[in-house]
């Protein structure tokens, strides 16, 4: 799959990251971020997401990076990438993401294996997370009002991995995870004539893109029967989905106190840049 790359890519191939990295740019990272970015605006292999492609082509993206996805410790300056991306993401308008790469490692992992440790990273972000959790979202994951949240902002996330093949929307050469703020998708109910084209075109380029259905689990935010969490990571084909004894949520609420809406967390601390309200049911939140 092949695209042209956007304007910030000069003719000796290297992108110039400094408006689209947040943080430090390893030697590993320029290499992720083409391989990506060759992916969303290939013409002859539309990938589904069209807010992705749309992000890409307008530069209205973010990366990050991790230099491993088995140690811990070095996770530790994920909190500040997304915080520092949660302090200016409506600058960049609503087709904005921040995408975190882990250095490739060469280690073949199971899919199971990159459940594990993609819940393992956001219970650490979880963990460490400085402000409170929104009045505003419920801390029950089987809520249909819950999402992840951090710094005060609710967020979607998705991650892909070298592992999901059949679903090629959900593959990588490398294990990374999206972070689309929610309010991304406050223009884009269901019942909206934005949300509804919307949907009908991530539903079609999926159709064609992936070698099996669309997940069962892709719902709409608010909707009685959706539980966002099952979204955050797929597995790659329906027989494989973990059984109901299984399927609980990994991600233990850490039992904080709330904020208000709106309300800052404090000085020094990350705050609820979003004011994040019920949004209603029927939303975007499955590309």
């Amino acid at each position: 799959m092949r695209g042209s790359l956007p304007r910030n890519h000069d003719r000796r191939g290297e992108t110039e990251l400094s408006d689209n990295v947040i943080g430090e740019t390893p030697a590993w990272g320029p290499a992720q971020i083409e391989e990506l970015q060759r992916t969303l605006l290939s013409e002859t292999s539309p990938f589904p997401c069209t807010f992705a492609v749309a992000g890409t082509k307008k530069d209205t993206l973010r990366y990050g990076f991790v230099e491993s996805l088995d140690d811990e410790e070095s996770w530790a300056p994920l909190g500040d990438l997304l915080t520092a991306y949660l302090e200016r993401y409506r600058a960049l308008g609503r087709e904005t993401s921040l995408i975190v790469f882990f250095r490739p490692d060469g280690v073949t992992r199971t899919l199971e294996q990159y459940r594990e440790r993609f819940w393992a990273v956001l219970q650490h972000l979880h963990d460490h997370d400085r402000a409170p959790w929104p009045a505003d979202v419920p801390q029950d994951t089987e809520d249909p009002w819950w999402e992840f949240s951090y710094g005060g902002t609710s967020v979607f996330v998705v991650c892909n991995t070298p592992a999901h093949v059949l679903r090629r929307s959900r593959h990588s050469p490398a294990f990374f995870i999206t972070f689309q703020p929610r309010w991304v998708f406050e223009e884009l109910g269901a019942d909206t004539p934005p949300g509804m084209a919307a949907r009908r075109t991530i539903r079609r380029r999926l159709s064609r893109y992936d070698a099996v259905e669309a997940a069962p689990e892709l719902g709409s935010y608010g909707d009685p029967d959706n539980r966002e969490w099952r979204q955050y990571f797929l597995a790659d084909e329906p027989e494989n989905e973990p059984d109901a004894a299984a399927a609980r949520c990994p991600f233990r609420h850490g039992g904080g106190p709330e904020v208000p809406a709106g309300r800052s967390a404090g000085a020094g601390q990350a705050t609820g840049f979003d004011s994040t309200s019920r949004l209603t049911p029927k939303m975007v939140g499955d590309s």
